[in-house]
């Protein structure tokens, strides 16, 4: 039955979004900063990069996979570029600027969309991820399965959606204890550490 596809992707997108990576504090720091919305949406652009990874690994889309692996290395160097000059921004920010912002509804939820999901792009290795795990759990899909291939995209986003709701909610149970002074050092320490993720991701492309 396709709802078995349907919850072995909901599983899958589940399971690939938890590592909290740059995605995960960038979710964080905005969710307290911002707001849950701000944090939500943010969550839903890293979900809908990976349904779309999904869909290409469900779909066997080799000249994409090979086109990655063959710009690998330029694709990761922007990619850490991206999240030094991100985790900069974050460090920098000024809690009380970005709290009146929000207080005044200037804060725009599709620009926190897009952040995210441009910066997930810059990580495309992550498809790789997702046909291991498809091999893994024995999902094997071919051109004639398009509704198989359907139903795995829909699960893996729905279950990216349900981690990023369940993480702002909980971020956003404790948000109104944090003060101004704390808001403050959460810039410093998320910037710093995504800041960490970029220089890794550009390490890694000269020392694989």
């Amino acid at each position: 039955m396709e709802v078995e596809f349907l919850i072995k992707g909901l599983v899958i997108g589940f399971l690939a979004s938890v590592p909290l990576g740059p995605v995960g504090v960038l979710c964080i720091q905005r969710t307290i900063n911002k707001g849950r919305r701000s944090g939500l949406f943010s969550g839903m652009g890293a979900a809908t990069v990976d349904a779309f990874f999904a869909l290409v690994a469900a779909l066997g889309l080799t000249f994409i996979i090979n086109f990655i692996e063959e710009q690998q290395f330029y694709i990761q160097l922007v990619g850490g570029v991206i999240l030094i000059v991100l985790g900069a921004r974050i460090f920098y920010a000024n809690p009380i600027k970005q709290i009146r912002r929000h207080r005044r509804r200037k804060n725009k939820l599709i620009e926190d969309y897009f952040s995210v999901l441009f910066l997930t792009l810059s990580n495309p290795v992550a498809i790789f991820l997702f046909v291991a795990a498809f091999a893994g759990i024995g999902i094997v899909t071919s051109k004639d399965s398009s509704l198989k291939s359907s139903f795995i995209v829909v699960g893996v986003f729905f279950g990216a959606m349900i981690w990023w709701f369940a993480l702002t909610f909980f971020v956003n149970l404790f948000r109104k204890r944090f003060r101004l002074k704390q808001l403050w050092w959460i810039n410093k320490i998320a910037g710093i550490i995504v800041v960490i993720f970029g220089v890794a991701a550009m390490l890694s492309v000269f020392f694989r």
